[in-house]
């Protein structure tokens, strides 16, 4: 990793719930809010976008570990600022808070930790198991 990613160091992505990011199963959608899924993958997305500027050339990262709470509803309308914020990074693995926010209440927050790694070493190990 390029230097500079230091602990303290953030990201923010702001996103207004859809119809689409509601939890739906056998195409029946259960409530009008953001499902867990929707939360988390912005989350990750966020947190990705924390790295982004340090990688260096053939240098990839990957999900590794995920701790999350949803504890409040974000109703389809409501606008979500989603945050991760660098709490450890020793080049090798990357750890950010992350929390999804807005107006009337913290929707989840966590941790999200992301393994750096040469992308060839990832692509060796994604075919290893087809």
């Amino acid at each position: 990793m390029k230097p500079g990613l230091e602990p303290g160091y953030r990201e923010q992505l702001e996103m207004e719930v859809t119809v689409e990011m509601c939890p739906q199963f056998d195409g029946e959608t259960v409530h009008q809010t953001m499902s867990t899924v929707s939360m988390i993958y912005h989350m990750e997305w966020v947190a990705r976008k924390v790295i982004l500027p340090f990688l260096e050339d053939g240098e990839e990262g990957i999900g590794a570990e995920l701790n999350v709470r949803h504890s409040a509803p974000a109703p389809v309308g409501k606008k979500v600022t989603f945050i991760a914020e660098v709490t450890h990074n020793d080049g090798r693995l990357v750890i950010c808070d992350v929390r999804a926010v807005h107006d009337k209440a913290v929707v989840g927050a966590g941790s999200f930790t992301q393994a750096i790694l040469p992308r060839q070493k990832i692509v060796d190990r994604i075919e290893a198991m087809s």
